[in-house]
């Protein structure tokens, strides 16, 4: 739950996502350096995870950055439940219910020699949670990570544009909006409206494991 004026909230979230994607810029060489060349949406996050909670100005910025996150929900009896489970989730404090979530998810998977997009899982298991809360209950923002397995992020952003914008529960208000770019990530926002009337700005940042790995080899 968030105390205070909102858009001021939105500010400091968004002002975070561009500093943690730097610090991912920064980790994501050495993180792809380790793993197979066949990989697993779990196997990118975990390492990812793993390098950033060790890393000096991420420490600095945030409380904690937890893999697998579980936000809880409130039954009619008082009780709490699990939601699901958030593949990233940065906390500032020790409030459990304020935290920026982070959807991954990968994108342009060759199987067989036939590239499948996986736009439309992109969207119907990522940024759907956040437009039914199931993620981020009663916050204004959110973020998807793609992991663009083949390296075509041009490819990757019109499929997921195509998704979006043929997905009507979305309740797209605005966007696709391109984002700058930081180091090889390609960024861009949507603004969605939720059932309870309240907008959701969602951050979507693209990762090329191929073009990443090769600027740094």
């Amino acid at each position: 739950m968030l105390i205070g004026d909102v858009q001021g909230w939105v500010d400091n979230f968004v002002s975070f996502d561009d500093r943690f994607l730097e610090r991912i810029a920064a980790a994501w060489p050495e993180c792809m350096a380790v793993l197979p060349e066949q990989l697993g949406e779990d196997d990118i996050t975990i390492n990812l995870v793993d390098r950033l909670a060790k890393d000096v100005v991420v420490r600095r910025l945030c409380h904690w950055v937890e893999y697998q996150f579980e936000p809880f929900g409130l039954a009619a009896d008082g009780s709490k439940y699990s939601k699901g489970i958030i593949d990233i989730a940065v906390l500032f404090d020790w409030d459990r219910e304020r935290y920026l979530a982070y959807e991954c998810k990968r994108l342009n998977v060759i199987n067989g020699g036939s590239r499948s997009s996986l736009a439309t899982v992109y969207v119907t298991q990522g940024m759907m949670r956040f437009l039914t809360e199931q993620y981020a209950e009663q916050l204004p923002v959110g973020c998807m990570l793609g992991y663009v397995l083949d390296g075509d992020v041009p490819f990757a952003n019109s499929r997921i544009a195509d998704a979006i914008g043929s997905h009507v529960p979305l309740a797209l208000a605005e966007g696709p909006t391109p984002l700058a770019a930081i180091e090889t990530i390609e960024r861009f926002r949507t603004r969605h409206t939720r059932q309870t009337g309240l907008q959701i700005e969602l951050r979507h940042a693209l990762f090329s494991k191929l073009s990443t790995v090769a600027k740094n080899a």
